[in-house]
């Protein structure tokens, strides 16, 4: 294998890392369960996954003359198999107050994981949009829920401290 390939894939771990820990900043400022670091590391290994499977289908040594072929869904769906996992734990029940906290932290992850997959098919400008997007939607419409009047929690609305009744 040729050492700039290795050298771009370098890079695009890199780039989904940062996309990544941009929007685990804005979850660890908030001190959510998942920050800074899990979502750096998610969107990496997001990104690495699809770098590394592209490769091994141009290996010669992997390739058995079968005309082995790759289906781009398999290893998006072995991303989303593995973040599932990971946000499940973000997701906690407080029985006593009523309310499931984390689930936006979850989908937080579940957007880093999919920005990395799309660093590691090179769709550099949707990975960059996405991140943008994911980060508006985690900011500022946040601060413009805040400013709108109360929400009741029965229309499926968050409580006043930004937990999701059960």
């Amino acid at each position: 294998m040729d050492i700039t390939v290795s050298l771009r894939m370098i890079v695009d771990v890199a780039l989904a890392m940062a996309l990544g820990g941009a929007i685990g900043l804005e979850r660890e400022i908030k001190d959510r369960p998942a920050g800074f670091r899990t979502h750096m590391l998610v969107a990496g290994a997001s990104a690495l996954l699809v770098c590394v499977g592209q490769i091994v289908l141009a290996d010669s040594r992997f390739n058995t003359g079968d005309g082995v072929t790759m289906d781009p869904l398999r290893m998006v769906e072995a991303v989303v198999a593995g973040v599932a996992f990971i946000g499940a734990g973000t997701i906690f029940a407080q029985r006593a107050q009523g309310a499931v906290v984390g689930i936006t932290t979850a989908a937080s992850l579940l957007m880093v994981a999919i920005i990395g997959v799309s660093i590691g098919f090179r769709y550099y400008a949707i990975a960059i949009g996405a991140s943008a997007l994911t980060l508006v939607v985690l900011v500022v419409l946040q601060w413009m829920e805040r400013r709108l009047p109360m929400r009741s929690t029965q229309d499926g609305g968050e409580n006043s401290d930004g937990t999701h009744p059960t």
